[in-house]
C-alpha cells in the first residue's frame, strides 16, 4: 500500500509543469510523509457548486496547475463535444496566490484545442467575468477564484454561455470529460495565441452598471459611504461605478483597499465572519457615514451596515435576507415588473413581497446558478449576501452594482428624513416580522456532516422550541418543483428550517425563519424579542438533535 502510494506521487511529481508544487511533494516524497500523501492522494477534487473550490498544495485532491491544467482540457473536450468548436472563452481571475497563472494555464489549454481565449486584462471582480461572456458572445467563462475562502484555498468557476453557471447535466458531462484526460504531456499548451483584453470591457461593464440605477430626473444621490474590499478585488470597480453614478466617493478602509493573498488582517476574508468588518467599523467611527459596504474577495457579494445606537459600537450589520427584502421593496416602489425569485434557504419575506406587489415569485435551489436561470428574473438574491439586481448585464451575483442600489436606497430614504432600519420597520408591520439566523458548523472531518445528516434522517424531530413540526421533507427526493439536493426542510407553526451541507466549504448549515405578527409599530421590539427568542431554542434543539 504503502510502496503503491510512493509510486503514485512520483507518478504525479514526473507531471507537474510547476517548480513550486513540485519542490513541495518531492520534500513529502523525500521524508516519507505517508500519512499526508494519502490525504492528498486519497481521489481528486470534484466538480461542486459550479466548479472546483480547494486547498494550493501539490497532489489530485489540491488546487495546483496540474488540476487546473486537467478541468481545462475538460472543458475543452466538453465545449468541443457540444459543437462549440472554434467559440470564445472568457477567463478572469481575482488577486489569489496562483490565481494568474491557472488563468495563463486555461487559455493556453482553450488556445491548443482550437477554441479562442481571451484574459481579463487584470485581477477583477467576479461579475465582470459573468458579464463579459454574454457582451462577447462567448460559449464559456472561466473564472479562477475561491470567493471568500481562506486564504490558502483557491477554486474554478465555469460559466456557459448563457452568462450562467454551469448545472446538471453540464457539471456531470464536464466532470466525465476531465476525468478521460490522459497524460498532462499530451495536453496542448501553446505559449501565446490568445488575447489579453483592454480596459474596454471594464468600461462597457462600468457603463451598464448605470442601468441598475433609476433615470427619474433628480433621484438622490447623497448616501455617504465607507467601503471596504476585504484585500480583494473591488476598490476600484466599486469606486469607479459609484463616480460614474454622481454618489460622493466612498471612504476606504486603507488597511483593506489593496488586493493581498495574505488577507492579513482577518481570519476569514467573508464580511459575516465575526471580526471582519472590525476595520470597517473604526472607519466609520472616524468618518461618520449613513452606511457601511463591504465586498467579498472577489466582489459577487455585498454586505451592509447601518447605524444604530442600540446595537454595540453603534453599527449593525444587516443580515442578508434583511438587504434583500429591502432591495425587493426598493425594486418595487421603482415600478420593477418580471418574477422576484430566491433560494430555498432565504427569508420567505420576499415572496409576500412580490404577492402584495402583483409579481412573479420563484424558489430555487441554493445558488445562482439556479436563480440566474429563472424565467422572466428581474430580481434574486441569496441570504449569503448574494444579490442580482440586473439580470439582463449579469447572470450572477453582483457585489457592485448591488452596491449602488443600497446607496441609491439609502439616499432616498435620507431624502425623507428616514433610514433603512425605518424601512425594515415597515415591511415587518406589513408583512409580519421574519427573524432569520443560522447555525454554521465548520468541520475538519467531513464524515462529522454526513454522520448529522444520517442522525436527522433516521431520528427527524417532532418538535423544535416547542413549536411542532408540521412537515418534515428530505430534499434527496426532489419536490414537485425542486430538482433532487441533499438536503432537508422542515415546517413547523410560525418557522422554517433547511439543513444541509454547504457546497464550497466544510461546513454543515442550518436556516432558520421564525415569523411574529406585529398589530402596529409599538409591538415591534416585543415581536423582535420573541424572534430571538424562538431562533435561540430552535438552534439549541436542532443541534441537539443533529448531535452536533
Amino acid at each position: 500500500m504503502q510502496h503503491d502510494l510512493i509510486a503514485q506521487a512520483r507518478t504525479w511529481l514526473a507531471e507537474d509543469p510547476d517548480p513550486e508544487t513540485r519542490d513541495e511533494l518531492a520534500a513529502l516524497i523525500e521524508s516519507g510523509a505517508t500519512q499526508e500523501l494519502a490525504v492528498r492522494f486519497a481521489g481528486t477534487l470534484q466538480f461542486g457548486t459550479a466548479g472546483l473550490r480547494g486547498e494550493l498544495g501539490a497532489g489530485p485532491m489540491r488546487m495546483n496547475r496540474s488540476v487546473v491544467i486537467r478541468a481545462a482540457a475538460g472543458l475543452a473536450a466538453y465545449l468541443k463535444a457540444q459543437g462549440q468548436d472554434g467559440g470564445l472563452v472568457v477567463i478572469g481571475y481575482d488577486a489569489r496566490y496562483k490565481s494568474a497563472d491557472f488563468a495563463r494555464d486555461t487559455a493556453a489549454v482553450m488556445t491548443g484545442a482550437g477554441l479562442r481565449a481571451a484574459v481579463l486584462p487584470r485581477p477583477l471582480p467576479t461579475p465582470v467575468l459573468a458579464y463579459a461572456i454574454r457582451h462577447l458572445g462567448a460559449v464559456a467563462g472561466v473564472e479562477v477564484t475561491a470567493s471568500h475562502n481562506p486564504p490558502r484555498d483557491n477554486g474554478y468557476k465555469v460559466y456557459l454561455g448563457d452568462g450562467s453557471q454551469i448545472v446538471p447535466p453540464a457539471d456531470g458531462e464536464i466532470a466525465a470529460a476531465i476525468a478521460a484526460v490522459g497524460p498532462l504531456a499530451d495536453v496542448v499548451r501553446p505559449e501565446d495565441g490568445w488575447e489579453v483584453l483592454g480596459e474596454d470591457v471594464l468600461d462597457a461593464y462600468l457603463a451598464r452598471t448605470d442601468a441598475v440605477l433609476s433615470a427619474a430626473a433628480g433621484s438622490p444621490r447623497t448616501a455617504r459611504t465607507v467601503y471596504t474590499a476585504m484585500h480583494g478585488v473591488g476598490a476600484s470597480v466599486l469606486t469607479a461605478a459609484f463616480e460614474r453614478a454622481g454618489f460622493p466617493a466612498p471612504v476606504l478602509v486603507a488597511e483593506q483597499a489593496e488586493p493581498d493573498p495574505a488577507f492579513p488582517t482577518v481570519a476569514f476574508p467573508n464580511p459575516e465572519e465575526p471580526g471582519a468588518m472590525d476595520l470597517a467599523f473604526a472607519t466609520a467611527h472616524r468618518a461618520a457615514p449613513d452606511l457601511i459596504i463591504a465586498n467579498d474577495p472577489d466582489a459577487d457579494r455585498c454586505a451592509v451596515a447601518v447605524p444604530d445606537p442600540a446595537a454595540d459600537g453603534g453599527w449593525r450589520m444587516l443580515r442578508g435576507d434583511e438587504v434583500g427584502a429591502l432591495l425587493a421593496a426598493h425594486l418595487v416602489e421603482r415600478g420593477a415588473s418580471g418574477v422576484f425569485a430566491e433560494s430555498i434557504v432565504s427569508s420567505s419575506l420576499l415572496g409576500r413581497i412580490a404577492e402584495k406587489a402583483g409579481l412573479g415569485y420563484e424558489e430555487t435551489l441554493t445558488g445562482f446558478k439556479w436563480i440566474a436561470r429563472v424565467d422572466g428574473l428581474r430580481y434574486g438574491y441569496e441570504e449569503a449576501l448574494g444579490y442580482c439586481v440586473d439580470p439582463e448585464g449579469v447572470r450572477d451575483k453582483d457585489g457592485i452594482t448591488a452596491a449602488l442600489l443600497v446607496a441609491e436606497l439609502a439616499s432616498v430614504l435620507k431624502e425623507r428624513g428616514r433610514t433603512l432600519l425605518d424601512l425594515l420597520d415597515d415591511l415587518a408591520l406589513a408583512h409580519g416580522l421574519h427573524a432569520t439566523d443560522q447555525l454554521s458548523v465548520r468541520v475538519e472531518d467531513l464524515t462529522v456532516i454526513a454522520d448529522a445528516m444520517a442522525r436527522l434522517r433516521e431520528q427527524p424531530p417532532t418538535a423544535l422550541a416547542g413549536l411542532a413540526v408540521t412537515s418534515a421533507e428530505d430534499l434527496t427526493r426532489g419536490t414537485d418543483r425542486l430538482p433532487p439536493t441533499d438536503g432537508l426542510r422542515y415546517h413547523l407553526e410560525g418557522a422554517r428550517v433547511i439543513v444541509r451541507p454547504s457546497g464550497t466549504e466544510p461546513k454543515l448549515k442550518c436556516y432558520l425563519e421564525v415569523v411574529v405578527p406585529v398589530a402596529d409599530a409599538a409591538g415591534l421590539p416585543a415581536a423582535r424579542a420573541r424572534g430571538a427568542e424562538l431562533l435561540a431554542a430552535i438552534k439549541r434543539d436542532l443541534a441537539a438533535a443533529a448531535g452536533i
